[in-house]
This record gives structure tokens, sequence and C-alpha cells, in this order.
């Protein structure tokens, strides 16, 4: 009978000590991205043919990481700094000496991607998606 008692207790034992239940993994809550490289009216990241009211034309380099740079037709940078959306207008905060921060209300983009952008002051640009070439 004693034998029958501790090995009776031995299992009680063995099967109170087993391992404890792990603890439950926690989720960790993952926040959706915001969109990288969207001006105000939704236009992506990319290469935009910009005309002038003078006609002159250049080209705006709108990069996902909030930078840009504004490159003349002969391929010189004319001017580069950040971007952002403020009060839903795109804002550019350039870093080139001499060259003043500007914000524009954008139109909505034409099936073509094409819009216009009008400055705070000054004339209304045309802007368009370049086609690779």
């Amino acid at each position: 009978m004693r034998i029958l008692l501790l090995a009776t207790s031995i299992m009680a034992l063995a099967a109170c000590s087993g391992e404890a239940p792990a603890p439950a993994e926690e989720e960790t809550a993952v926040e959706a991205p915001a969109p990288e490289g969207v001006v105000a009216n939704g236009s992506p990241a990319g290469a935009y043919e910009v005309t002038n009211a003078d006609g002159t034309t250049m080209t705006a380099n709108i990069n996902a990481d909030g930078t840009y740079s504004d490159v003349a037709a002969d391929g010189t940078v004319v001017e580069e700094g950040t971007y952002a959306v403020v009060d839903g207008k795109t804002c550019f905060t350039p870093t080139t000496e001499g060259a003043t921060p500007m914000c524009f209300t954008e139109s909505e983009r034409a099936e073509d991607g094409s819009f216009t952008a009008t400055p705070d002051e000054g004339d209304p640009v045309t802007v368009k998606p370049k086609t690779a070439s």
C-alpha cells in the first residue's frame, strides 16, 4: 500500500509541476504607413514636366522620401529641398540658397495625370507626368 501511495504521490507531483503554459504573445499593433510621396491632390512621386505661364518648361522630381529637385531644360538643378502637404496645399521648402518657400493649390488630376498648380503668389503652372523616353 505504501508503494501505491508513494507512486500516486509522485504522479500527482509530476502532474502539478508540469511546465507553466507559455504566456500568450502580445499582438503588436502595426500602423499602416502613410502614403509616401503624394502631393495634395493625390499625385504620386515621380518626374513631372512643369510648364510656366511664359511657356518655359522644367522637370520637377518629386521623391517618395519627401524631397524634390527642379531641373532646367539644360539639365541644371535650379532648386532642391523638401515638400509636405500643409492645409491641403503642397508646400516646397527649398534648401537652395536664395530660393523662397512656396505653397501650391492643385486642381484635380485629368485623365492623363496633368493638373494646374496655383501658387499663393504668382501665375499658375501646368504639371504633367513625364513619360519614359
